[in-house]
């Protein structure tokens, strides 16, 4: 953010802000170290909504997550589409998901790819 001309002061607004909206505010003070997996993943999101990019491009969001916290993130990405016009594009390899593939085009601002398992 500071290569964007934001302040330090700015930078840390956003980034507190940020932690907030992905539910991490009792964990600001943690390691990355210290996180589990569904956290670091939210940090990763707070971090690429930092900008205010278009487009978000996430390889394997839910990837090396259990159930709960796959689903937790997902509810996260959907969230931030519908409440900020936020656009992701998705890959995923669980095929599972299906369902949420049918869910997400029916938002019309969240593209989903499907890759198949190798």
């Amino acid at each position: 953010m500071m290569i964007n001309g934001k302040s330090f002061d700015e930078c840390k607004s956003r980034a507190i802000e940020l932690i907030q909206y992905v539910g991490l505010s009792d964990r600001i003070n943690h390691k990355p170290s210290e996180l589990s997996g569904g956290e670091l993943q939210r940090i990763a999101i707070a971090r690429a909504l930092a900008n205010n990019p278009k487009i978000i491009f996430a390889d394997e969001p839910t990837g090396n997550l259990d159930t709960k916290n796959s689903q937790s993130i997902i509810e996260l990405i959907k969230n931030l589409n519908k409440e900020f016009n936020q656009t992701f594009v998705l890959s995923l390899t669980i095929p599972n998901w299906l369902r949420l593939q049918i869910e997400f085009k029916r938002l019309k601002m969240v593209f989903l790819f499907q890759v198949k398992n190798r």
